[in-house]
Order: C-alpha cells, then structure tokens, then sequence
C-alpha cells in the first residue's frame, strides 16, 4: 500500500473517517484539509474547506456567484487556489497529507490536480477521499497502481479507522511507501 482512497456513497462517513485517522496520527503531524457541509436550516447549501492547521475557506454556496460551478454550487477557485499555495503541501515536511476530497469542484482547480499528482508520486502517505463517480483526473487517480480504493460502506465505516490507522502508521513509520 502507498496511497489510501476512500470512495462511497454521499453522507456515509468518509470524511469523518479521514478526520478519525488524521486525529490518530496528530503524533506524525499530517498536513492537509477536510470539507464539511455548510448547512442552514436543514439545507446544504454549500462546503466549507479547513485545514488540518485551522485555516477556513468557502469553498462552493449556492449563494456564490462566481464563473466556476457544480451543479448549483458556485466554486471559490482563486480562494481555494491560494489557500493551496498557502499550504504549500508538496513542500510539506509531513510524511502523511489528508486530503479531502478529490471531486469535481476541487478539480476545477489545476493548481490542485497538479499537487494531488506530485504528491501521489512522492515518498509520501496520501490518505484522501474521492468521488464515487468522475471522469477524467479523477479516474486516472482511481486507477493507479499505487492507490488502495476502499468503499466506505455503512457496515465497514466503523471498523476502517483501526485497520487503516495500523496500515498507515507501519507504513509511515518503517518507511515502506513503495
């Protein structure tokens, strides 16, 4: 195992696993970043962006009238651009990147689907989360030889946490990435 991608249904849990694995490893300091739902009054109206080092960013709101869009979210590409560029995760000492997620508005983002393909090519641990569905860059990460894709499910979500978390850590900690 090099790399571990986790794919599922929408709502099943996979960024509340990668944040239960990047809590985990805090001792190996992981840089990267999870999404969440921006929610008012039931509603998802859009995603929100923090990284592991407490950085925010809009990512995508409905209310968002920017020229990128998925569906009927407006992507904030240049805000998500430079909070990338202020990461700088491919200069990033951390042996273990979280990265959440892989989808169509992160994508939108060359800046990001260059870093995601340097970092896959590092001696680097990549945990991340990525679409169920896509084409294109999204594919081509799927189908890696060095990428694990696990499909969270709502039966194995709660056992993933402690067998990826030994994976990870044997990996990280013999070096064996490749």
């Amino acid at each position: 195992m090099s790399h571990v991608l986790l794919t599922g249904l929408p709502g099943v849990g996979k960024t509340t696993l990668i944040r239960e694995l990047a809590k985990r490893l805090a001792d190996y300091h992981p840089a990267g970043f999870y999404t969440e739902e921006i929610r008012e009054q039931g509603v998802r109206k859009g995603f929100w962006l923090e990284s592991l080092d407490g950085r925010q960013l809009t990512l995508a709101h409905s209310g968002h009238k920017g020229l990128h869009r998925v569906g009927r979210y407006g992507v904030d590409v240049d805000g998500f651009e430079r909070l990338l560029s202020e990461l700088n995760l491919c200069r990033s000492p951390s042996r273990v990147i979280i990265i959440d997620e892989i989808g169509k508005m992160e994508c939108l983002s060359g800046r990001f689907t260059e870093e995601v393909h340097v970092l896959l090519d590092s001696s680097r641990t990549v945990i991340a989360t990525i679409a169920l569905k896509g084409n294109g860059f999204i594919r081509q990460v799927k189908q890696r030889s060095d990428c694990r894709l696990i499909t969270v499910t709502v039966e194995n979500r709660n056992r993933l946490a402690d067998s990826l978390f030994t994976e990870v850590l044997k990996q990280i900690t013999t070096g064996d990435s490749r």
